[in-house]
């Protein structure tokens, strides 16, 4: 089997509804509201090859804001939670500009928010070396 150093899962979750509720700061889905959605047919994220090889595995949770057309705003990135690992850390910034979402919507109109996005290294094989 020849390793395909690719991110294995990126879930989304709206962890700050980018609005007035408290529910979507706290992740808890306000009423009326719909946080960003992933569009892209493939995930933007790599797995770093030499990582991939070593089964090392870990989360990095990034604070991403997106406007009401659905593009992130680069420069707004933050990583809220570093995986352990400097290079899983840079793979996920890396692949914030490639990412494309559908915007949150408030009560069906689109609105800018921010949120929470994980993106979990995993490898096919099973429980590596350290992270999360």
């Amino acid at each position: 089997m020849r390793p395909e150093p690719v991110l294995c899962l990126l879930a989304l979750a709206a962890a700050c509804g980018g609005g007035d509720s408290a529910d979507a700061r706290r992740g808890g889905g306000a009423r009326g509201f719909d946080p960003p959605v992933l569009t892209n047919p493939e995930i933007p994220v790599r797995y770093p090859p030499q990582l991939f090889a070593q089964r090392t595995e870990g989360t990095v949770v990034l604070r991403l804001f997106v406007d009401e057309r659905g593009r992130v705003v680069v420069d707004s990135t933050r990583i809220m939670e570093r995986s352990g690992h400097d290079a899983l850390d840079s793979a996920a910034l890396a692949a914030v500009p490639a990412m494309r979402f559908a915007p949150a919507r408030r009560d069906g109109a689109a609105v800018a928010t921010a949120f929470l996005q994980p993106v979990h290294f995993r490898h096919p094989e099973g429980a590596g070396t350290g992270g999360s």
